[in-house]
This record gives C-alpha cells, sequence and structure tokens, in this order.
C-alpha cells in the first residue's frame, strides 16, 4: 500500500450529541453523546490507516490535551509528526437532529505564531527526505497563521514534487489553488464561492469546475450530500449517485468520500471504481457517528447499489 502524509493545521476534538429535535433557548435532552479526535485530515488519515496504508499525521496540536489525540493516533496506527502548540486544541459541537440536520458549531483554534510554523517546516522537512506518495492538506486554519507563513512550510513538500490533494474552504482553499493541487473536493457552496457567482445545474456545476481546472487544479470532485458526487477526473467526467440510507449524522461524510477518492487512486484503481467505492464509503459514514467503514456486513451491498455514469463536460477555461 502506499505511504501518505495528511496535514491538519487546525484540529478538533469533535463533540457529537444526537437529539431528536433542536429546541433553542430550553433544556434539551441528547439521544447520544461522543467525544472523537478529530479534524478533517486526520478523519481521512483513519480510513486509510484502516485500509493497510502507511499514514503520518502532522499540523498544529494543542499540548494542553495532546493526550487524546494521541491515544487515538494509537488506536488508528498512524504516526505522529504533529507540532505541539501553546494552550489547547479546540473543541467543536455537532448537532445531529433526527432529521439529519446537523448544527456545527466550531471554535477558533489554539493560535500559532512564526516559531510554530518555522518548526513545522523542519517536521515536513523531514519527512520530504523520504517522500511519501502523497499529501492532503485539510480543513480550516488555525488563528496566527497567514498565506505566506504556509507557504514556507509547505515548500519542501512543493520542492520534492509529492501530489497535494486540498480538501477546503474559504481563505483556506484559495490559498490552496495556487499550489496546484491534484485534487480538490469543495461542496456546491465552497465551488459557488470559489468562482464567485451563484451555480444551479449539473452544467453549473461542471462548468465552474473547469474554471478551477483551468487555474491549475488537475481534478474537482463536487460533492453534493444526498445527491451524489460529480467528479471532473483530468478531461472525463463521472457522475455517482448514493443509495438511501438511514442517517445518523453526516459530519464525516465528505472526509470519508475524500479517503475513498485517495485509497482508489493509490490502489490503481480505475475512475469508475474509485468512485463508486469512495461513494459507497461515504453512504456508510452516514449511518453512524465517525467516518465510513467498508468492512461492515452491508458495504457490499452499499457498493452494488451505487450508480456510476459518465457526464459531458465542456473544455477547461484556459
Amino acid at each position: 500500500m502506499a505511504r501518505v502524509l495528511t496535514i491538519t493545521l487546525n484540529p478538533a476534538l469533535d463533540l457529537s450529541i444526537g437529539l431528536g429535535r433542536l429546541a433553542p433557548g430550553e433544556v434539551n435532552r441528547a439521544s447520544a453523546c461522543r467525544t472523537t479526535a478529530a479534524g478533517k485530515g486526520n478523519n481521512v488519515a483513519r480510513v486509510l490507516a484502516a485500509h493497510g496504508h502507511e499514514v503520518l499525521v502532522t499540523g498544529f496540536l494543542g499540548a494542553g490535551n495532546a493526550a487524546v489525540f494521541e491515544a487515538a493516533f494509537a488506536e488508528w496506527g498512524v504516526t505522529d509528526r504533529f507540532v505541539r502548540v501553546a494552550g489547547e486544541t479546540r473543541t467543536n459541537v455537532k448537532l445531529a437532529e433526527a432529521d439529519s440536520r446537523v448544527t456545527d458549531i466550531n471554535a477558533p483554534g489554539a493560535t500559532v505564531d512564526d516559531a510554530d510554523v518555522s518548526r513545522l517546516a523542519d517536521e515536513l522537512a523531514a519527512i520530504a527526505s523520504a517522500p511519501p506518495d502523497a499529501v492532503l492538506m485539510a480543513g480550516s486554519w488555525p488563528p496566527g497563521l497567514t498565506a505566506p507563513m504556509l507557504e514556507r512550510a509547505l515548500a519542501p513538500l512543493r520542492e520534492a514534487g509529492i501530489p497535494l490533494w486540498l480538501d477546503a474552504s474559504g481563505a483556506a482553499l484559495e490559498t490552496g489553488l495556487a499550489l496546484a493541487p491534484v485534487l480538490i473536493k469543495p461542496n456546491e457552496a465552497e465551488l459557488a464561492a470559489c468562482v464567485g457567482r451563484s451555480l444551479g445545474c449539473d452544467a453549473d456545476l461542471l462548468a465552474a469546475g473547469r474554471e478551477l481546472q483551468g487555474r491549475g487544479v488537475a481534478e474537482v470532485a463536487i460533492s453534493r450530500g444526498a445527491d451524489g458526487v460529480l467528479w471532473l477526473a483530468g478531461s472525463a467526467g463521472l457522475a455517482a449517485r448514493a443509495p438511501e440510507v438511514p442517517v445518523e449524522s453526516t459530519v464525516c461524510a465528505g472526509d470519508t468520500l475524500v479517503a475513498g477518492l485517495m485509497h482508489g487512486r493509490l490502489s490503481g484503481w480505475t475512475d469508475a471504481r474509485t468512485l463508486a467505492f469512495a461513494v459507497a464509503l461515504s453512504a456508510d459514514a452516514v449511518t453512524r457517528i465517525g467516518v465510513g467503514r467498508s468492512d461492515t456486513p452491508a458495504f457490499e451491498s452499499l457498493l452494488r447499489a451505487v450508480t456510476v455514469y459518465p457526464v459531458a463536460v465542456e473544455a477547461a477555461v484556459e
């Protein structure tokens, strides 16, 4: 299997709370409650490690509550290369209601400074000396981090020519586009923000994806929730629809989708097989609190129920 590095600059402890219906301003009774070491890159790392890849994880981790993450990394079987910084890693609250609505309450994270970024750059330089097969950078930025600081930290990986996958939004996505990632995974809202216009039908989404390809992104996987995925893989286009499943939580579905795409690509699968696997894995994720798994009795049925088909796309914008 492959050797992969995931970068989570602003990880979190996810406090996931299940309840029937959120009543603001009132006492709410939870039906389930779970705290998990998370952050988008860490979620992807967990899935990839479960599928046999050698995974290294890095980014910034608050020293005050690092033990929770250290225990999780040991359980997942990933190598901890996180830079410890002052303070505690944030806690994000996910309120999952019975009708599948999820309310996120995300904290800002521990503040980083130039010295922290320099230590991350040193860590990445050491990792790049024995280059991994792929790097994923995912999630938001912590307070204090700027685009020039991040570009300096990533320089060793770029100089080594390691393929970069990107799953981010806002400023993190805009800055990441300049790094010519091999794949990005925006949802519809994130894609619309990137191109600066509203998007409606599939043709609008595909045109926006092609526009980003014209800006140097090799591939664009557009996540559409229950409506599936549109994937611009080079000059070709594929779409996939997931089967209907009972929804427990949608929190890790997007991260699981990215992990599934990476697993397929790193395993040398065809695009169609890769997309079907990733969508089935993401569908499994929404049936549980946590990431998707392919070792469950129901997974093969989910995989057979995924529909993958080609879509016509226009030429990339020059």
